[in-house]
């Protein structure tokens, strides 16, 4: 992922729960210490179409997002994109989910990333730490899913 991360744990609860935590986006600050705040800008539970609008500060900048499910397919795999217009934003990104054994679930997390106007020329630098970052992010979401 020249553009990207993605990152792979295994998470020791049992996909469903792993897949109900991480549908829930308002859960992204839990781990995610660039969110500043989160909330479900859509009525009902979690599914395609279903938006989340957050704060989020990268590099000392902070900006807005919105981000719109387009795939949910419980409990193995959620998508989205980014409908925000930023520097950097994120066409497409998603959770893969799969039983690995004794009530543990193996998750991966990717994100792919597009630069726009002066974006463009910050993109090889916000990619590459994004995947300097992406193993402790995985970390981060075990734990707190584990912790839930």
């Amino acid at each position: 992922m020249a553009n990207g991360f993605s990152a792979t744990t295994t998470i020791n609860r049992p996909i469903e729960q792993v897949f109900g935590f991480l549908a829930d986006g308002e859960n992204d600050a839990k781990f995610s210490p660039r969110v500043q705040q989160i909330q479900r800008a859509t009525d009902g539970a979690s599914g395609v179409g279903t938006v989340f609008k957050s704060t989020v500060k990268d590099a000392g900048m902070t900006s807005k997002r919105e981000f719109r499910l387009t795939e949910f397919e419980a409990p193995s795999k959620i998508r989205w994109t980014e409908d925000s217009k930023n520097t950097i934003t994120v066409p497409d990104g998603g959770y893969d989910l799969a039983s690995d054994g004794d009530g543990a679930t193996r998750m991966t997390i990717f994100n792919n990333f597009e630069g726009h106007g002066f974006g463009k020329v910050i993109l090889p630098v916000a990619a590459r730490a994004a995947r300097k970052d992406a193993d402790a992010l995985a970390a981060r979401i075990k734990a707190a899913v584990e912790a839930s």
